[in-house]
């Protein structure tokens, strides 16, 4: 396929780019560093678009660039219109979109409403005007309880472990549902919800094509006193009128923002972050009066496991023909352990559960670990996710088979999830954020000039970029070939289940014939006559090797 060719296969169809694309989460602190600081940047991304390019992939996703003292990896924003100096300028972000929208592919960037920096000047307002100001009134304090407000208003816990509230200097508490640094917004105060609108339209008019919604589900907010305890906090179901969470009234945020994407040809898109209670609510957030698409987590707390993968997947695209949006397919991110590290850990069962002395959900300990099978069974999912309909995202440093990192000191550490404890259990997230390989030589295995912000380790060297560039056989030969093959067998959004005769067999097709079989189990399954039209992974004497997938295309279907 010729570059121009690949472009414009890139964006046909561009008002609904989005519904089947491959979408590549970028990380930016751990991408590339440009300026040799140790910490990944704009310039870096800049310099790894030809990388990009021959990945394959139709759109990048930005975790967040702006200023932030990294409290929280750059989920504290200090100011939600600009790009961090460390990691470069404005005008270096419209240079990198130029460029990545010559090469066809999109940019979505991470945008952070529920809560700001402790550093933005809103906040930095609020506590110098002090108690019943307008610029309080941006986000929720409270007085406090006991006999002179010593004591929090609630005994509420934050997400990240410790009290959800944090006393200021005249007395009065502030509410923070992840770290203390990270004050939440009054998203019921007007002027909240009108800055927003103008952050919207500020990364659009710069060309942004779409949006991710952090923590979507959590903006708005019933604190009516008198304020429940924990206890009867959590008692609450969570089905639209719970004080904190999955709020009904979050919706005409979003049909607001609806009606700015719109504004815009083609409309730009948003996909929400919403860990709610049932599909039905999920699916609220990717209506089309909404944000039009929301993630799907099922798999990230799934064994690889045959009947597992088959009711998540079927499920999700019955919620898809319901909302009319595409679903999200997703096995890693910046937020959760590489799935080439899970899938070679004992089964999880879908909980985080505690072995020994090690939390196996959260950091990757290598004790226990058949780091072999984790990656093929890595190889096999993402193979089996590449070919369903709906948008795939991938995160950075998957594509070549990179494990998590264990082996960090807690002096190095940086997640305040370590530190603090909360819903994220053990070594916490630094583990799949330690920048990536591209060289198997240098300081910082070609990084930067200098030692990485987080330790690479000595193994890194043989999942270096330039090494799987060069072997035929790596993981990221076979992440090209697959992207490459998805783009021209991409199909209608539907499929037809095959049945195989075995449990741990998936086998399903695609509108046009192309077909997918994951075998689950470690015994091979025999494709008979359909061997021989195998396109993508291996078969072994006509059959499917244990913990792989095949793609089989008909002849003529690749032309």
């Amino acid at each position: 396929m010729t570059d121009a060719l690949l472009v414009e296969t890139r964006t046909a169809d561009t008002a609904a780019w989005w519904r089947q694309a491959a979408v590549y989460q970028i990380y930016p602190r751990s991408f590339a560093d440009a300026n040799g600081d140790g910490l990944g940047d704009i310039p870096g991304i800049l310099s790894r678009v030809d990388y990009l390019e021959k990945l394959g992939i139709d759109a990048v996703w930005l975790s967040p660039f702006y200023p932030s003292a990294l409290a929280d990896g750059g989920y504290d924003v200090a100011d939600y219109r600009d790009v961090d100096p460390r990691l470069g300028t404005l005008e270096d972000f419209d240079a990198m979109v130029a460029v990545l929208h010559a090469r066809g592919i999109r940019v979505v960037v991470d945008i952070v409403p529920n809560h700001t920096s402790d550093l933005h000047e809103w906040f930095q307002e609020a506590l110098a005007a002090g108690r019943g100001s307008a610029a309080r009134e941006r986000f929720i304090f409270r007085e406090g309880k006991g006999e002179n407000g010593e004591l929090p208003p609630t005994d509420w816990v934050s997400v990240f472990g410790g009290s959800a509230w944090e006393r200021v200097e005249d007395g009065q508490w502030y509410f923070h549902n992840f770290a203390v640094e990270q004050p939440d917004l009054n998203w019921d105060n007007p002027e909240v919800r009108e800055d927003f609108l103008t952050t919207l339209r500020f990364w659009s008019d710069r060309g942004v094509d779409g949006f991710r919604i952090d923590v979507a589900h959590m903006l708005t907010k019933d604190l009516s006193e008198p304020l429940p305890s924990r206890a009867e906090l959590d008692a609450i179901p969570r089905d639209g009128n719970h004080p904190l969470i999955d709020r009904d009234d979050v919706h005409e945020i979003y049909a607001e923002w609806r009606r700015v994407f719109d504004e815009y040809d083609p409309p730009r898109t948003a996909v929400a972050e919403a860990w709610v209670s049932t599909p039905e609510r999920r699916a609220k957030y990717a209506s089309a009066e909404g944000l039009g698409q929301a993630f799907n987590f099922d798999l990230l707390v799934a064994d690889f496991d045959a009947e597992e993968f088959r009711t998540i997947i079927a499920d999700n695209l019955a919620q898809s023909d319901t909302t009319g949006s595409s679903t999200t397919w997703v096995l890693s991110n910046h937020d959760v352990t590489r799935h080439a590290t899970r899938y070679g850990l004992p089964a999880l069962n879908g909980r985080h559960v505690k072995q020994g002395t090690e939390w196996v959900a959260a950091g990757g300990p290598d004790e226990g670990i058949d780091r072999e099978q984790g990656l093929r069974r890595a190889h096999a999912a993402t193979l089996l996710l590449l070919g369903l309909p709906g948008s795939t995202y991938l995160y950075q440093g998957e594509e070549l088979g990179l494990q998590e990192v264990a082996e960090i000191t807690p002096e190095e550490r940086q997640d305040p999830t370590f530190f603090r404890g909360g819903e994220f259990d053990g070594l916490g997230r630094d583990g799949c954020r330690v920048p990536l390989p591209w060289t198997a030589s240098g300081p910082s295995f070609g990084f930067g000039a200098v030692e990485a912000h987080l330790p690479q380790p000595a193994w890194f060297a043989a999942f270096a970029a330039d090494v799987e560039a060069a072997d035929p056989s790596s993981t990221l030969s076979l992440y090209r070939e697959a992207l490459r093959l998805r783009r021209v067998l991409q199909a209608d959004e539907s499929l037809q289940w095959i049945e195989t005769g075995r449990a741990d067999v998936l086998r399903f097709a695609r509108p046009n014939g192309w077909q997918v079989v994951t075998n689950f189990g470690t015994e091979p399954f025999d494709l008979g006559a359909d061997a021989t039209d195998v396109v993508l992974g291996a078969v072994d004497g006509g059959a499917v090797p244990g913990e792989s997938t095949v793609w089989i295309a008909p002849a003529g279907l690749i032309g």
